[in-house]
């Protein structure tokens, strides 16, 4: 079981960071989801990875529990991130729509300020 959820954190924490370094918008936000669900699980997998075992600890019997303060801690984090990223997708879209496209286009930018490119 540990095995499959560290396997699936690295996998879409590599998956996030190739998407955010794309030249495009919108691969860039589905990057910066895909890093905030690998974090997300990341969180969720430290209050232990016990199926069954309730998020209380009990004195009067000796069972195995998990930690309720990561699942609190990736439930705040979830709406923080549909929050964040329902502005992000505005944000790009007013972009693309004034532009017409979503490419980031660098040589661009450093043309009008008269860098070197």
């Amino acid at each position: 079981m540990e095995i499959l959820v560290a396997s699936a954190v690295g996998i879409m924490t590599a998956a996030g960071i190739y998407l955010i370094l794309r030249r495009r918008t919108f691969p860039v936000i589905l990057g910066l989801s895909m890093l905030t669900y690998g974090v997300n699980v990341f969180l969720f997998a430290t209050g232990r990875l016990a199926i069954g075992a309730p998020p209380i600890l009990n004195k009067y019997a000796d069972v195995p529990y998990t930690d309720p303060l990561p699942q609190a801690l990736v439930l705040t984090a979830i709406v923080i991130s549909f929050g964040m990223t329902a502005v992000v997708v505005m944000i790009a879209l007013g972009a693309y729509l004034s532009s017409r496209t979503d490419d980031i286009n660098m040589d661009d930018a450093a043309t009008e300020t008269g860098e070197d490119a």
